[in-house]
């Protein structure tokens, strides 16, 4: 007897609009605290179990694809997911979302960073408490996501080894590219062992990306990296870049680097503080200010931008503004073309009965992708005191018990850690 297909549920086959996805998202980056996997904890129980927009394989299927490209993981999901419900407005839309109030917030911080206040003590100690709560929640909000998500990636003891080898081997094999191929290994396992019902696959957002797109979008993808290769920084040492320059410089960045956010640290210290266009004092306070902060850790690129322009003298506000826009554009717009270039290819292929074999294996390779990052780094350098403990045991079940939203959960909990680790620092 033939059974449908597991990820078909009829949401998924409904459209939504571009304000729709704006909203939703915005209100995800308001409140999506905890990083890069954290983020995808919060679209689990925001678009999949709430709206359900899309079911739990489809989106481990979109978190492989990220994982697999360079850019911004969570923010490239997030624009997939806006893609899936509403086209590429959609998908604009819910990058723009996601990423505005972070980003506004580091544009505010880098106007004011010249104050000495700012950098001050209290500043850093004050942080530290609340980047510590901040990441107690997200162990909570990751380890509901990883049961949340199990049923459908792992609904069977095979599918759980795989799992489970999986997040063995991302956590003893500590290389830059394990998760792309542990990916590329649940693929070849999964066409090996596990046969696909020979149903078509759910409807996708094939209609909504011809291949035309994704091949145009592929040739401006490479132009751009050829072109921001060859351009010269135009700006000596020690002078702000100009425009041109700026763009160049993160647009390099963001097309080079693979894993996230924090994978980007030490590419974008050189690209903006070896040249003189940010100190290191300020480039950290940044990053520090970044990681406290609800949605992508890209956003720091806004601050950096604003940063160019605020050493050594308070710029004009809208140059400001300009540098901030031209800076995160620069560093998003490779990860985001990436999604295009190969989304529709991506959907057109689930249709393929083998494809479809070789997507339980990396479904479930997700699954252990996930358990792998809530191990480490999250538990090893988070849970240090039985305290710590008890806080997160406490955010988990105000998560699954009193199913609390996820933004009350932050803030309870960050306040409280707030409270019990400033004093012992000061």
């Amino acid at each position: 007897m033939n059974l449908p297909p597991e990820d078909s549920p009829p949401a998924e086959q409904h459209r939504g609009s571009a304000l729709e996805v704006f909203s939703t998202f915005l209100r995800l980056g308001c409140t999506s605290f905890g990083g890069p996997i954290a983020h995808l904890g919060y679209f689990q129980r925001e678009l999949v179990e709430r709206r359900k927009w899309c079911s739990s394989a489809t989106l481990a299927e979109i978190i492989a694809l990220a994982q697999s490209l360079p850019g911004p993981a969570s923010s490239q999901v997030g624009f997939a997911l806006g893609i899936l419900r509403a086209g590429i407005p959609g998908g604009l839309a819910a990058w723009l979302g996601f990423t505005l109030p972070s980003a506004l917030l580091m544009f505010t911080f880098a106007m004011a960073i010249g104050h000495a206040s700012l950098t001050a003590a209290p500043w850093p100690r004050l942080l530290n408490g609340l980047l510590h709560g901040l990441q107690l929640v997200t162990i909570a909000i990751i380890a509901q996501a990883i049961l949340s998500m199990r049923k459908a990636l792992a609904p069977d003891g095979i599918r759980i080894a795989f799992a489970i080898l999986a997040a063995a081997l991302v956590l003893l094999i500590p290389v830059s590219y394990i998760t792309l191929i542990v990916i590329a290994l649940a693929g070849i396992a999964g066409l090996l062992l596990f046969q696909e019902h020979p149903h078509s696959a759910p409807e996708s957002t094939y209609h909504l990306l011809p291949r035309a797109t994704g091949i145009i979008a592929a040739a401006f993808l490479f132009t751009l990296l050829l072109v921001s290769e060859i351009t010269p920084l135009l700006p000596t040492a020690n002078q702000p870049p100009s425009p041109l320059a700026l763009f160049s410089a993160f647009y390099r960045a963001g097309g080079l680097v693979f894993g996230g956010g924090h994978a980007l640290l030490p590419m974008l210290a050189n690209t903006v503080v070896s040249p003189g266009w940010v100190s290191p004092q300020i480039f950290l306070s940044g990053y520090g200010a970044a990681q406290a902060l609800p949605g992508p850790l890209f956003s720091f690129a806004a601050y950096l931008g604003t940063a160019t322009q605020t050493q050594p003298a308070a710029p004009h506000i809208a140059s400001a503004i300009l540098y901030a826009i031209v800076a995160l554009v620069g560093l998003s717009s490779p990860g985001l073309l990436a999604i295009v270039a190969v989304l529709p290819f991506w959907f057109s292929l689930r249709a393929n009965r083998a494809f479809r074999s070789a997507l339980q294996g990396i479904n479930a390779s997700i699954l252990g992708i996930l358990l792998a990052a809530l191990i480490h780094p999250l538990w090893t350098t988070t849970i240090h005191t039985v305290t710590d403990f008890v806080v997160a045991a406490f955010a988990f079940a105000l998560l699954t018990r009193l199913k609390a939203p996820a933004w009350l959960v932050v803030l309870v909990v960050a306040t409280l850690e707030a409270a019990i680790s400033f004093p012992m620092h000061t």
